[in-house]
């Protein structure tokens, strides 16, 4: 039967077109910014762009927001800025009800790396207390 093989030819033929016109990813550039953060707390966010492919206005943008939020603590150090992240704030979706920062992140970074985050944070923690 030909009109079988014309509309899966078409089909995905226009599968092909709408995946090159539209790139897309399962994380939004927030979830990009906390794994950013996490990996390196001293980067600069022209660097956490770069990363994650969207202009340094947005970044500051959701940085705020993630500050306003306290999902994000930021400290000035000098001329550069220190991120450390809450990692027990809890997530803000209705479906992701129960799940923490740490939650999310435990998915996406290495155990090393979360080794590191764990790390630095109770150090943050104890120089905050000594």
């Amino acid at each position: 039967d030909g009109r079988s093989d014309w509309s899966s030819d078409v089909c995905s033929s226009d599968l092909d077109k709408e995946a090159a016109d539209h790139s897309w990813t399962f994380l939004s550039n927030y979830a990009h910014v906390l794994v950013c953060l996490a990996r390196d707390p001293d980067i600069t966010l022209r660097g956490v762009a770069e990363q994650v492919g969207v202009t340094e206005r947005a970044i500051h943008r959701i940085v705020a927001e993630l500050t306003a939020s306290g999902v994000v603590v930021k400290e000035r150090e000098g001329r550069r800025n220190h991120y450390t992240l809450s990692l027990s704030m809890p997530l803000r979706h209705p479906l992701e009800e129960g799940k923490t920062v740490s939650d999310l992140l435990s998915g996406l970074l290495t155990r090393s790396e979360m080794s590191r985050v764990h790390a630095r944070i109770r150090a943050a923690g104890d120089a905050s207390t000594g």
